[in-house]
């Protein structure tokens, strides 16, 4: 499990091993990415994690409230690599089963909270551990909403999902007000192109 760890923009520079910046356009003079397409990034809690299972000939709707709807939609979601077949066609208003097609980690998600449109940037470099650090930065309207989620939410995990396929599920560690980190055992290549998936591009 990957662990996102937030700090205040004033003192975002001393802390070690825990900082992304996120917004999905390339920086002359970073790593950082500006979010392509804003209405297909959606930030979503994480209700449940199921691990890793074979697809079953089993249907379901991926976006349903029942709870026996969502176990066969689960069930059913191939995680191969690949596009989702919602494509970013699913309603943020609504529940979500997805799942993490590179780890095959399959996940039941809540109505988004945050959308691209609230992410400035985001920015991949090399943390003080030597690890590969995602740092994100929001707009003000964002960081408000990212920082009242997050004061809710300590201890668990959201949910970072792009055309309806989650990029990465990282835990919430404490409030973020301002600026945030995702950091876990990447490589510098790594979270770089975590920051382009996140942006999109």
């Amino acid at each position: 499990m990957r662990t996102l760890c937030v700090a205040l923009a004033l003192v975002l520079i001393g802390v070690t091993g825990c900082q992304a910046e996120v917004s999905g356009q390339a920086d002359s003079n970073a790593d950082g990415f500006v979010v392509k397409d804003p209405n297909r990034l959606r930030f979503r809690p994480v209700l449940a994690e199921l691990p890793p299972s074979p697809p079953a000939p089993a249907t379901g709707n991926r976006q349903s409230a029942d709870p026996a709807e969502q176990q066969a939609a689960a069930t059913a979601l191939d995680c191969a690599p690949g596009p989702d077949p919602l494509d970013g066609r699913d309603d943020p208003a609504l529940p979500l089963v997805s799942c993490d097609r590179v780890q095959g980690t399959k996940y039941l998600l809540g109505p988004a909270f945050l959308t691209g449109a609230d992410i400035n940037r985001a920015t991949a470099r090399l943390g003080g551990s030597g690890t590969g650090v995602i740092a994100l930065s929001f707009t003000e309207a964002g960081a408000r909403k990212w920082a009242d989620w997050t004061a809710g939410n300590i201890g668990k995990q959201v949910a970072m999902a792009l055309k309806s396929r989650v990029l990465t599920a990282p835990m919430i560690q404490t409030a973020i007000l301002g600026d945030t980190e995702i950091t876990g055992k990447y490589t510098l290549q790594e979270a770089q192109q975590l920051a382009r998936d996140i942006a999109g591009t």
